[in-house]
């Protein structure tokens, strides 16, 4: 039973975080800026998660914990979402995203280096499956070597946020490690935003993709993916997330009528076949 709610809650923050795209481009289009998008996501997510964590009467963590969710925050969320947003200016978008999943085979390695976790034969073909079917989803095309390159890193630094992730999250609950996690992220954006000048919404609409941004793409995501994370293991929550891309680009198709090319139809399929292999290897294990 705590394989299979691991499983749903890691499902639960793929969908959601599949919808930060689509939030975005509304709050890019009202007229907003990265560092202040992002300062609002992480400032008003973070004052959120303290009230939750107050009225858990739970205690903000402490010593390594807290040095560890910091860093988490501060160089993982911050660093990663950086060298991704900075990737798709030198690299098609396509291309961006291919390589930034490419992080289950860097969670997969590491976490057989750092945790001992063993590689079987049927995650090993999940990861396969995963990795083409997102290559065939996000439609890759050539891009410049510095924004591969910056995607690349994404992946790492998103990779070692997920391994230190698994060892944090035993000593801490998911309300407690998001709330420190999206603190420090809004403490670095907010100097940043201060740094290059503040871009608020200039609608309801922008204030609405804020409002979507902030608990759809961020709160519901990152506490559904550290509490899954504690009850799966970083190797097999890095691989159901790869149904981000599926979700991305289907309410893409329905909202801003991007089409839907067999190939990417295809790609979605090998994906969720992933899913399942996983899925159904992880609940024999549990039984």
């Amino acid at each position: 039973m705590k394989k299979l709610i691991g499983i749903l809650l890691i499902a639960i923050s793929a969908a959601s975080f599949g919808t930060l795209a689509i939030f975005g481009r509304y709050a890019y289009n009202d007229g907003m800026n990265i560092y202040t998008v992002l300062f609002l996501r992480f400032g008003i997510s973070a004052s959120f998660m303290t009230v939750i964590l107050l009225l858990r009467k739970e205690h903000f963590p402490r010593g390594q914990i807290l040095a560890q969710l910091i860093g988490m925050g501060a160089l993982g969320y911050v660093g990663q979402s950086f060298m991704y947003l900075t990737a798709i200016n030198y690299a098609s978008a396509g291309l961006v995203a291919l390589l930034l999943y490419l992080y289950p085979f860097f969670v997969a390695i590491l976490a057989t280096i750092f945790l001992h976790e063993r590689v079987t034969r049927i995650k090993s073909l999940a990861l396969v499956l995963a990795l083409v079917g997102t290559a065939l989803t996000v439609g890759p095309v050539s891009g410049q070597l510095v924004g591969a390159l910056m995607a690349i890193t994404a992946a790492l630094i998103y990779s070692i946020y997920i391994i230190v992730g698994t060892n944090v999250m035993k000593h801490v609950t998911a309300v407690q490690s998001s709330t420190v996690i999206f603190a420090s992220a809004g403490a670095v954006y907010g100097l940043l935003t201060l740094t290059n000048g503040a871009h608020f919404p200039a609608s309801n609409l922008g204030w609405l993709a804020m409002l979507g941004i902030i608990v759809i793409s961020t709160i519901i995501p990152v506490v559904t993916f550290l509490a899954g994370l504690e009850r799966i293991g970083p190797t097999n929550a890095a691989m159901l997330s790869t149904l981000e891309p599926i979700v991305t680009v289907l309410l893409a198709a329905w909202l801003f009528g991007e089409k839907l090319i067999p190939i990417v139809m295809l790609g979605g399929g090998l994906i969720l076949v992933a899913v399942v292999l996983l899925t159904r290897a992880e609940l024999r294990k549990s039984h």
